[in-house]
């Protein structure tokens, strides 16, 4: 026999996914149709969501948790991701050095940056470290800042805003500033922009895909590894 909080909780969880997938899908046809890159369906399911959860007074966390499922997909599409990446390899192999240490510097820089001029403009721990978390994929950003004492609810909201600016204006950026390298470009989105950044990117080219797949798996490693040590060397030089 199922009890009755548990039969809740699982209507909950069905009736926010169902309500997610189909705003989202309902957006995707919009863009579809009028083919304009700011329609873009994750930007306008949040801007849709928010204001229900608020009018509702509906906890983050509680919509959260029950579109956890939802969530996981993330990890099945990086490794999809992993295709154009094999496409390439022999090219990268000859590069690795050098993608290494771009992507060591910056994802160093971003972390620095991010971090210290949070908590020297508004001096709250939790938020800095949430946001200097931002450019990697969420399951790894909600565990760095469980770890680092964050706030999941600001480092799941940075990583979205992280992937749409990334996905939305990143390319046109890069080539306003002269960065015209399809290399050059994907290793950028990647690294900044992650998951959702890279399947916006990949649709240029399978180049693109490439580079900017390797990147966002570097960059996430390299997060994963050192911005606890970053993070906590930046405490002790700015408190």
């Amino acid at each position: 026999m199922i009890s009755q909080p548990l039969l809740s909780m699982i209507s909950a969880a069905l009736f926010f996914i169902l309500l997610t997938l189909a705003v989202y899908h309902a957006y995707a046809k919009l863009q579809q149709k009028l083919k304009k890159a700011w329609l873009n369906p994750m930007l306008l399911s949040i801007l849709t969501l928010i204001p229900f959860l608020l009018i509702f007074n509906i906890p983050f966390e509680q919509y959260y948790q029950a579109t956890a499922s939802l969530n996981k997909l993330l990890e099945p599409a990086v490794v999809a991701l992993g295709f154009p990446l094999y496409q390439h390899l022999q090219t990268i192999k000859q590069q690795w050095r050098h993608i290494m240490v771009l992507l060591l510097v910056g994802v160093f820089i971003a972390i620095s940056i991010s971090f210290i001029i949070t908590l020297l403009t508004i001096n709250q721990y939790d938020i800095a470290v949430s946001l200097s978390l931002k450019s990697v994929t969420t399951p790894i950003g909600i565990a760095l800042t469980e770890q680092l004492n964050g706030s999941n609810s600001i480092t799941a909201f940075a990583i979205i805003l992280a992937g749409l600016f990334g996905a939305l204006l990143g390319p046109p950026w890069l080539s306003l500033i002269k960065v015209t390298s399809p290399k050059a470009q994907g290793l950028a989105i990647g690294a900044a922009s992650h998951a959702l950044g890279t399947a916006t990117i990949s649709k240029v080219s399978y180049e693109h895909a490439a580079y900017s797949s390797l990147a966002l798996i570097i960059s996430a490693v390299i997060t994963a590894i050192f911005s606890p040590m970053i993070i906590n060397t930046l405490v002790l030089f700015l408190r």
